[in-house]
């Protein structure tokens, strides 16, 4: 695999400081041999050195490109609050009534942005033949901007409102979604969120929902809806907003025929562009979200790599995510797109020894605030049906305390007619530098932890035993099968069964090849209604076809050999804008279908009994694959 944080370190080792930590929060019991110096420093003990935690550079942070940003006289000033940022700001006014998905157009002219500040002026430039939606009359408009920095990197997609009242003056503004989430036949959830505190309100036909408190981060559920039925919605707040539509899911066990699309993978890729928005590719996710829209998609699973990640800082990762969630916005207003996770979304804490050129690096800490898990819960809107966490489990250091991050909003399950999804996270508790070295502990890439499997043991048989479902999908981030990318680990580590998880120093029973075939049994011999296994992480299109008799161990296993009692498939789509990666070869090489490099979004067709599935190129149309797994 390769190593994000060397790329990351290769960037500018002058950049990288030592942490410094004024308020210490408690070590968690899962790692081993950190502790806090007298000078506030997180330090790792190794052998007879001690290694400060240390925090890669980061140029911005979500609330820099968002909140410094007011009316003066004829416009809007742009403060940054980064001196080091020079550039050009693009913008343009945003049309809310002649598109159903709304984008900037952006103005002939730009802003220069010196030292992290600008002024775009809105008086004397958005005027006649230029005030495309009508502000001069309303008095009220909405601005796209755009952030490029002096050697033509993105850095942020964002959207501000105002009002013309004496001087330009900003309002409050819808800076992200609305969003439709937690799609069930009686209700779904809206989720937004506005730059001001508002109480917000949604309102479907006669019914306002208002939500629960003062807030920037609004969730309303909507309830007391029908079934597979189209409703209007309207946010309303002191600032611009507009209609939405979107439908509910039919009634659970409907035979009816739908359609869902499937794909992971959208971090920066090359080419220039927006296919790098600060850590996303937005260019092929507009792109993937607009067609699953137009093929009539009922809903998008996204599972990992949405982001580069792999940093120390919240706020960094928070434009990251606030970039990916810009580029599918359009969509997302009348689709559901769920959400999981992958080792992208890594934010760390990291020790670097500069002596042996290694990085140690560990899943961030509080768990409950500072996680990858944690932040990744508060960035989305997903079911909250899963398990808890890894306490509890043999290996839990302390059965009187939390020691282990939470699986909510990661680890879900969902229905949509006839069909449940089950999302898993395979990069839970993840520790990027433990593949290669025993401390300070973690989990490695691929490994669905203890308790993890005992709640998909759960969940599939709760499925398996349930007449109103008749198809179940299983989603995860790294493939059980890898082809071509990370033959090197995932659930293979190139045949070496010694890879697992770490817990207070202590390797925990099982290997990642004996895990993964504790997996496969649940998903294969106990179900019959399990479908596919539907990964990412590798960056290309194939389908697996998983016979019985195809060559899954290494020469001289010395574990005991699944015997598998059907035909069963991975559906592997890491093709979302992500650097490609070619084929590589395996024992199951032979039993590879479709294989590409292409872009491509996977749809299946469902309809009663049958599952069909469409290929397509986001950018260029054309079908890439088609076939029938039932």
């Amino acid at each position: 695999m390769i190593n994000p944080v060397r790329n990351i370190l290769c960037l500018s080792m002058l950049a990288v400081g030592m942490l410094s930590v004024t308020a210490q929060p408690e070590i968690p019991a899962v790692y081993k041999n950190i502790s806090w110096n007298a000078d506030g420093e997180l330090i790792f003990s190794l052998q007879d050195k001690e290694i400060p935690a240390i925090d890669f550079p980061h140029f911005m942070t979500l609330e820099q490109v968002t909140s410094g940003i007011k009316g003066k006289g004829d416009g809007l000033e742009f403060d940054f609050k980064a001196p080091a940022l020079n550039g050009t700001l693009y913008y343009g006014l945003i049309h809310l009534d002649d598109s159903k998905h709304p984008l900037p157009v952006y103005f002939k002219r730009t802003a220069e942005i010196k030292e992290g500040k600008t002024f775009v002026d809105i008086r004397n430039t958005f005027t006649g033949r230029y005030d495309m939606t009508g502000w001069e009359e309303s008095g009220t408009g909405l601005l796209g901007y755009r952030i490029v920095d002096d050697l033509g990197d993105m850095i942020y997609d964002g959207k501000i409102a105002f009002e013309d009242k004496f001087s330009i003056k900003v309002i409050n503004t819808l800076v992200e979604g609305p969003f439709v989430n937690k799609l069930m036949p009686n209700e779904a959830t809206i989720w937004f969120t506005t730059l001001h505190p508002v109480r917000a309100k949604v309102q479907v036909k006669d019914t306002v929902f208002e939500g629960a408190r003062k807030t920037t981060r609004h969730e309303i559920r909507l309830t007391g809806l029908q079934p597979a039925t189209a409703y209007t919605y309207e946010v309303t707040f002191d600032g611009p907003s507009r209609a939405y539509t979107f439908e509910t899911a039919p009634e659970k066990g409907s035979r009816k025929p739908f359609t869902f699309a499937y794909t992971s993978d959208s971090r920066s890729g090359q080419g220039g562009g927006e296919r790098d928005m600060h850590g996303a590719n937005m260019y092929v996710m507009k792109k993937i979200t607009a067609l699953a829209y137009q093929q009539g998609a009922k809903f998008l699973q996204f599972t990992g790599d949405l982001i580069n990640g792999y940093l120390t800082s919240v706020g960094e990762t928070n434009l990251q995510y606030a970039n990916w969630k810009r580029a599918v916005e359009p969509y997302w207003h009348y689709m559901p797109i769920n959400v999981g996770m992958g080792n992208h979304e890594a934010l760390m804490y990291a020790f670097y020894d500069e002596e042996k050129d290694k990085m140690y690096t560990i899943d961030r800490f509080p768990f409950e605030t500072e996680s990858a898990e944690a932040i990744f819960a508060e960035n989305f809107v997903n079911p909250e049906n899963g398990l808890e966490s890894e306490d509890g489990a043999y290996y839990d250091p302390d059965p009187d305390q939390i020691d282990f991050p939470s699986y909510k909003e990661n680890v879900y399950h969902y229905t949509y007619g006839n069909t449940a999804m089950v999302v898993l996270n395979s990069d839970y508790l993840y520790s990027p530098s433990l593949a290669g070295m025993l401390t300070p502990g973690g989990n490695i890439h691929a490994y669905i932890m203890d308790n993890q499997l005992k709640w998909l043991d759960q969940t599939v048989m709760q499925f398996e035993e349930d007449p109103d479902i008749d198809h179940i999908f299983v989603t995860l981030h790294t493939p059980a099968f890898p082809n071509g990318g990370h033959v090197r680990d995932d659930m293979w580590y190139s045949g070496n069964n010694d890879y697992r998880a770490v817990i207070n120093g202590r390797p925990v029973a099982k290997g990642i090849i004996e895990r993964r075939d504790e997996i496969l049994d649940i998903l294969v011999n106990k179900s019959q209604k399990t479908v596919a296994l539907l990964t990412g992480d590798e960056h290309n299109y194939n389908y697996l076809v998983i016979t019985p008799d195809m060559p899954r161990y290494p020469e001289n296993y010395l574990h005991t050999k699944l015997e598998l009692n059907r035909t069963f498939y991975q559906v592997n789509n890491g093709a979302a804008g992500a650097p490609y990666y070619a084929r590589e070869e395996t024992p199951w090489m032979e039993h590879v279908r479709g294989f590409t490099t292409q872009n491509a979004l996977v749809l299946f067709h469902i309809d009663g009994g049958t599952v069909k599935v469409t290929v397509l190129n986001p950018d260029t149309l054309e079908e890439i694959d088609a076939y029938g797994l039932r």
